[in-house]
């Protein structure tokens, strides 16, 4: 077995002398992040038939790379120490609340850019 392995399907810690890489939470956080972000590229790429390289590091638009991220994190909190104990209620509490604002700016967003639609035709 490698560390890896058996750090994420136990409850116990990886030694210190381990590096940060074998955080099983970090690690499922960062691969979360770079899939949403890369969907997010080639979908634009495809549609729009232009690569743009501003969608890999700007904010906005969907797949919603902070949500994937914090979601992620909660599964493997839970996975790792299990889905009953504090540590996943917070992670999970952290992922609602990240994700209930994302789904906020984006509505609030969507009227904004409807309002500014309708001034725009009226001029």
């Amino acid at each position: 077995f490698t560390w890896p392995l058996i750090c994420s399907i136990s409850h116990h810690p990886p030694p210190p002398s381990i590096p940060f890489f074998y955080n099983f939470p970090l690690i499922s956080s960062l691969v979360a992040f770079a899939v949403a972000r890369s969907a997010r590229f080639l979908t634009i790429w495809y549609k729009e038939k232009q690569c743009d390289a501003k969608k890999l590091v700007g904010s906005g638009g969907m797949p919603s790379s902070r949500s994937a991220t914090v979601a992620a994190f909660a599964a493997a909190i839970g996975f790792q120490v299990g889905f009953g104990g504090s540590s996943f209620a917070t992670a999970m509490t952290l992922a609602c609340v990240v994700m209930y604002d994302a789904f906020g700016v984006r509505l609030h967003a969507g009227s904004q850019a409807e309002v500014c639609l309708l001034h725009l035709h009226l001029l």
